[in-house]
């Protein structure tokens, strides 16, 4: 394996001083920035991907697990999406009237997701996420919202969490949290904010599998209560399937947000429902200079056609299995069950570290993060699949993290676990949620 020892990361650290002059915090998004990773150890800068790899600004090579956060699920550099976007750029890219691939996405969109009829796009998830809320606020007459979930940066979210600087506290008032999995809380919630419950917003699933019939039953209390279902789907959506979670636990919800990987890494979101919903937005103001922009709906679309193609789903599925597997096995064999374990379905899972406190599972995180990336695999904890990634790439993941593991077991033995880190832990981005 190729640690620490044989890398570089000369130009990383340096470019990484010169940001913080310019930008605050290092990186636009805060889960790529510094913060998030161990100093001295970690690339600050990425510049070329392809496939399932990416260099960073010295030159190393990284076995890619973060995949900018999601949106790559063919893999990077794809040759039908570069090819598409290459002839769309020659056309233009954003121009004084609609394009007609406006249209043509937008018919592709609801043939693919169960609850869509309409369609109106966006950059980000928090476009749509907030859309969605004004959206349903607006068919609702009502102001609260319940939710449940990570649902980007906007007021009406970030508000409810402690990330709430700035947000007024009429805002934050108005969202209130309900934990995953618990019906009970749920219904007390909105019994105690009877008739005042515009929405609910959650995301369908992330690491913790549905109850049986939990999602039914969520869908059942908003329509005794007249409350909208509003699915965050910006990670599930084009991952678990095209479909997204919604078709693939059959339980339809009334708007659903899409994003990440609908276009492999090109920025767009998309805000999907019912028409008698989505037709409020004739009136309720959505509306931004690059919602139709060209070449990211030519990406979309060509992203979907190779997605349709063959088995392109089985594969992730499985290659993201073995992945699953292999962790939890690895985990077992070192007698670290208890404090590692691989969660979530295999599209999209999380390798959970705990400790027996914060302080301990930081640590823990920390070290994994730094051995990982010492020996070529770029994570933050997250492991998405894309078509790119294969048996060996994985085979050779697991065979790396059999010497993290072993590191582990050793540095939790003798009690040393500050000492081997190399820098300061990655720190939490929200810590509640």
């Amino acid at each position: 394996m190729k640690t620490s020892s044989d890398r570089r990361l000369i130009k990383s650290l340096a470019l990484r001083d010169e940001a913080y002059a310019v930008i605050p915090g290092g990186a636009q998004t805060f889960s790529k920035s510094p913060m998030s990773f161990v100093q001295g150890v970690a690339p600050n800068f990425l510049t070329r991907g392809e496939g399932a790899f990416v260099w960073d600004i010295d030159g190393n090579r990284y076995i890619d697990y973060i995949l900018g956060l999601g949106p790559v699920i063919l893999g990077y550099s794809d040759p039908e999406v570069n090819k598409a976007v290459i002839d769309q750029i020659k056309d233009g890219v954003s121009f004084s009237l609609p394009h007609p691939i406006e249209v043509e996405v937008a018919h592709t969109l609801c043939e693919i997701i169960p609850c869509a009829e309409m369609v109106r796009f966006g950059k980000n998830g928090s476009d749509v996420t907030a859309a969605a809320v004004r959206a349903a606020r607006a068919y609702t007459h009502r102001d609260k919202v319940a939710r449940c979930g990570y649902h980007g940066w906007q007021d009406w979210y970030i508000g409810s969490t402690d990330r709430h600087l700035g947000v007024p506290d009429a805002v934050r008032r108005l969202t209130l949290r309900f934990p995953y999995n618990d019906l009970e809380a749920l219904h007390l919630l909105l019994k105690e904010n009877r008739d005042e419950i515009a929405c609910i917003i959650m995301e369908p699933v992330t690491f913790d599998a549905p109850n049986p019939e939990y999602l039914e039953e969520v869908q059942t209390l908003c329509r005794k209560h007249k409350a909208l279902l509003i699915f965050d789907e910006v990670i599930t959506g084009f991952r678990f399937g095209l479909g997204g979670a919604q078709a693939f636990f059959g339980v339809t919800p009334d708007l659903a947000c899409f994003g990440k990987a609908m276009a492999n890494g090109f920025p767009l979101s998309a805000i999907v429902g019912r028409a008698e919903v989505m037709q409020l937005f004739n009136e309720v103001f959505f509306s931004s200079t690059f919602g139709g922009e060209a070449v990211s709906l030519i990406a979309c679309q060509a992203t979907i056609q190779q997605l349709r193609k063959g088995h392109a789903f089985d594969h992730i599925w499985r290659i993201g299995a073995i992945l699953q597997e292999g962790v939890n096995r690895l985990a077992k064999a070192y007698v670290l069950s208890e404090h590692i374990h691989c969660a979530g379905f295999p599209p999209w899972t999380g390798i959970q570290i705990q400790g027996h406190d914060d302080d301990t599972s930081r640590l823990l995180r920390g070290l994994f993060q730094q051995e990982a990336i010492r020996r070529g695999i770029l994570t933050a904890g997250n492991n998405f699949i894309t078509l790119a990634h294969n048996d060996e790439i994985v085979a050779e993941t697991l065979a790396a993290y059999e010497e993290v593991f072993h590191i582990f077991s050793e540095s939790m033995e003798a009690g040393d676990l500050s000492s081997r880190l190399e820098g300061a832990p990655p720190q939490p981005i929200i810590r509640q949620t």
